[in-house]
């Protein structure tokens, strides 16, 4: 090859190789849509890949080894409202006091707290939601006040599966509707329909399901499906949540239909771990949902993005639902707020392996005076109702069995010196708020009182 010769070829390789170049950083700025599923009280061990047997999940096993199944996975809260707020905002939800699930009618997620759904819309996106709000009912605290542009569901926190009446009204938009469909199928038919009428866009969806939130209530095509359960609970939980999974698997199967299964950004979590009081199953995690072990914050976490993820990802170190704001929104190509602390990170690093470190250093908790943890590491500190809690190392001790604060008062000192900084930036805890139920308890515990007396 003469001199000539070679010059040219090496300048067409050069040019071949920036062009893929090119390509590959196009490919990469493409912008994903963003689906956001949340299931409600879901036990965090009552699904396939957790290791459940009596209750298949085919299509969140499905979702799980398609991208990356984060086995540290939590919420921000041990009840659903204030996880939301958190999930909504990327922020601890003890920034804006939004501690508890509060009184219908009250203000929840102040009005300046600007919204993942807020955040998308600006960068181009639709926006839609199918499901439970549960972060307020108040005009100005509406879904399509905070950001979407569509609504169908219902904003209180919790609803009949079957009877459409009961409780609060099913929404479209702000109107009332008639919705004689089993509920948790209603909402995949108007996820779906959300899909199909955006594909041609850039959209955002956030699905949360009620399922598996009490009341407990399943037609007889799912309670079929389980005839070798006999506890009568756990039959009809198996039952809601086996169609919420067949719900999922619509959805996305829509995406997949859309053609955009690779350009779509998926997260599934539950709001908090189960309660004994719909026989869900935590697994080997101790407490429930309400409490700040870990059987009430750590979850069931997929995160799925063909592009960017590789199929059957296991990611190990601790996340939190606060990082969804941070991660869609950089996926986005959006910008967050300059003006308030945002507690999450974008994940999206972490789990493709561009960064090996941990997303947090420290993770927080608290419910109250009473409930608290702090993480750093695989070390957690605990505060619990009557007195409990302790230090403990998850990483040899998952169950919390093992208080290990005599043993290691020094690293006990160090997670209660860092909770004691976080929450002289947060601010303190609030009393619990006052609701119908409790003030209905309290002037029954007076008037026993004064009985006595």
């Amino acid at each position: 090859m003469d001199r000539r010769t070679f010059v040219k070829t090496l300048a067409a390789g050069t040019a071949c190789l920036a062009g893929f170049r090119a390509r590959a950083g196009e490919e990469m700025r493409r912008k994903p849509n963003i689906v956001v599923i949340v299931s409600d009280d879901q036990g965090y061990a009552d699904v396939g890949v957790h290791g459940c047997k009596d209750i298949p999940t085919p299509n969140l096993d499905a979702l799980a080894r398609a991208g990356a199944r984060c086995t540290d996975g939590h919420v921000s809260c041990p009840v659903c409202s204030p996880t939301r707020a958190g999930l909504m905002t990327g922020r601890y939800q003890q920034r804006f006091g939004h501690e508890f699930n509060p009184a219908p009618g009250t203000v929840m997620m102040p009005a300046g707290e600007i919204t993942l759904a807020q955040l998308l819309r600006r960068a181009g996106y639709a926006t839609g939601i199918v499901g439970k709000w549960h972060l307020g009912m108040l005009d100005d605290q509406h879904p399509m006040s905070r950001g979407f542009d569509s609504f169908f569901g219902f904003l209180s926190g919790s609803h009949s599966y079957i009877d459409w009446r009961r409780g609060q009204p099913i929404l479209r938009g702000i109107e009332p509707v008639s919705e004689p469909t089993y509920l948790t199928e209603a909402f995949a038919r108007e996820a779906i329909a959300f899909i199909d009428r955006n594909k041609e866009k850039r959209f955002f969806l956030y699905l949360p399901f009620n399922a598996v939130h009490a009341p407990l209530e399943a037609t007889q095509r799912y309670l079929d499906r389980f005839p070798k359960i006999a506890d009568e609970k756990r039959r009809t939980y198996a039952a809601m949540l086996s169609a919420m999974d067949d719900a999922i698997g619509g959805v996305l199967a829509a995406i997949q239909r859309a053609g955009v299964e690779e350009d779509t950004l998926v997260f599934f979590f539950s709001d908090n771990g189960g309660p004994p009081v719909n026989a869900s199953s935590n697994g080997p995690l101790r407490g429930y949902k309400g409490e700040t072990w870990e059987g009430g914050i750590r979850v069931p976490f997929f995160v799925k993005w063909p592009r960017r993820i590789k199929p059957g990802t296991v990611y190990d170190r601790p996340v939190i639902a606060l990082d969804v704001l941070p991660t869609a929104v950089a996926a986005a190509g959006g910008d967050l707020p300059k003006d308030r602390a945002i507690d999450g990170v974008d994940l999206m690093p972490y789990l493709t392996g561009e960064k090996t470190g941990p997303p947090h250093e420290r993770l927080f908790w608290r419910m109250g005076a009473d409930r608290s943890a702090v993480r750093m590491g695989s070390w957690k500190l605990v505060r619990a109702t009557g007195g409990t809690g302790g230090l403990f190392d998850l990483s040899k001790d998952l169950g919390e069995r093992n208080d290990l604060s005599e043993k290691e008062p020094a690293k006990r000192k160090e997670l209660e010196a860092a909770f004691a900084a976080w929450e002289k930036e947060v601010g303190p805890a609030p009393k619990r708020a006052e609701t119908p139920a409790t003030k209905k308890a309290a002037a029954k515990k007076a008037a026993a009182g004064r009985k006595k007396a």
